[in-house]
């Protein structure tokens, strides 16, 4: 299970080529996928998935007008990285760099003197418009070099990094200037007249690796919770309540993008659903009345190191089971409710689980769980798997709970869910 989850991984260095795995294997499993620019018909008994932005997706599986509400499954494909802006070249003292910024809250000393390759996305002229090509260079390309303890006596010290400063990427020299389009433009079979936008990342193309009782990659988070419900929405038996997978976009900046939690990609695939099936607007209301949402990305573990930074009654540990995460100030959406519909679903699976919360005197996370429900506003639960070094370009997690999670999602993607007044009822 660990090494398809590196594999997914290693196909997908930024969330366009996320989604494209993800919307691979939908298809080879039999899915249908429909384009929001056409009509729908949906048919009882099928799967299907659509996409927003060549970014984001939501997936399926139909049922006829007696289904008792939907279970839906939320995790994002996007992690933090170093965006390339459009003038990608900038040259200095002899050397090309490229200009980039940040996109998420990096650990930014983690990507220093490490390889990095490029990849993302490019709008390509065609005789009628453009069209939107995935592209991925896959070998090194650049690294951002840092500064020698011999210059900088504050080296092995507490240290700030400018972004505009320290953490641009070298390029080359001279016989590398003015080539980074031509490498784009080849990757993406076009040629480079004809590339019209770009919206490029670095990332860390160093393979994932299953150690000791460990797994270790760039982009575990939020790929580990993706892949899982992916695996577990694919494997769930037909139930009472119809499944919907969201991958979506753009966490790592807030969702507030026409693809991220933050939209109406959502509601607009709910109701169209409700409507393909001939339900009222009264009808549907009652649908979502008995509907329920996990919110899947990942959790702190307990650091080796630094075990102070804990509240100590809520540590959680790799290999230890599934975390729910609480938060009083609803950063996280988890409340007695969700989080028992959720630990129902960890006992019927037979797989262990966790609970989380950050110490009193610190902020900590938050993720797409109350984002999401500002729109479809439904009972969720935030939940994740332990790792640790979270947002760092290479993470830790533990072997044993890609399982747990899988099976649990197997399990609720397989479940009924219904509601009469304060009792609810999970088959």
């Amino acid at each position: 299970m660990n090494q398809e989850l590196l594999t997914y991984i290693s196909k997908s260095p930024t969330q366009f080529q996320a989604m494209e795995t993800s919307a691979r294997m939908l298809l080879d499993c039999g899915a249908v996928e429909l384009h929001e620019e056409d009509a729908w018909e949906l048919v009882p008994g099928k799967t299907y998935f659509t996409t927003r932005n060549g970014s984001s997706l939501i997936a399926w599986k139909m049922l006829d007008r007696n289904f008792a509400g939907y279970l839906i499954e939320a995790s994002h494909l996007d992690s933090p990285y170093l965006k390339i802006k459009e003038n990608a070249e900038e040259e200095e003292n002899g050397y090309i760099r490229l200009s980039v910024e940040r996109y998420g809250g990096m650990l930014l000393s983690t990507w220093l003197d490490r390889p990095l390759s490029v990849a993302g996305r490019v709008t390509v002229k065609t005789e009628n418009g453009f069209e939107l090509r995935t592209v991925d260079l896959r070998e090194p390309v650049a690294i951002i070099p840092n500064l020698a303890p011999h210059l900088n006596d504050k080296a092995n010290k507490d240290i700030t990094y400018n972004p505009a400063v320290d953490m641009l990427p070298l390029y080359g020299e001279g016989a590398e200037k003015g080539t980074f389009l031509d490498r784009v433009a080849k990757a993406a079979k076009a040629r480079k007249e004809d590339i019209l936008t770009c919206e490029l990342y670095l990332y860390n193309p160093q393979p994932g690796v299953i150690w000791n009782s460990y797994v270790s990659s760039p982009r575990l988070d939020d790929l580990q919770c993706a892949f899982c419900g992916l695996k577990g929405f694919l494997a769930g038996k037909p139930s009472g309540s119809i499944p919907v997978l969201c991958l979506f976009d753009n966490e790592e900046v807030g969702s507030r993008t026409k693809q991220g939690a933050d939209s109406t990609f959502l509601p607009d695939v709910l109701e169209r659903i409700a409507d393909a099936l001939g339900l009222s607007k009264e009808e549907q209301k009652a649908r979502v009345a008995q509907s329920f949402m996990v919110s899947a990305d990942n959790a702190h573990a307990l650091h080796p190191n630094h075990t102070e930074i804990r509240d100590p009654n809520h540590t959680v540990r790799m290999n230890e089971g599934i975390v729910i995460k609480y938060n009083a100030s609803q950063s996280y959406a988890s409340d007695g409710l969700s989080a028992a519909v959720f630990q129902l679903v960890c006992e019927h699976a037979g797989v262990p689980f966790q609970r989380y919360a950050n110490r009193a005197d610190m902020r900590g996370g938050g993720t797409l769980g109350n984002i999401s429900t500002s729109h479809v506003s439904i009972p969720t639960v935030d939940i994740g798997l332990a790792q640790l070094a979270m947002h760092s370009s290479y993470e830790t997690a533990g072997l044993k709970d890609t399982e747990y999670l899988v099976k649990a999602f197997e399990t609720y993607f397989s479940s009924t869910l219904t509601k009469s007044g304060n009792n609810y009822s999970l088959i």
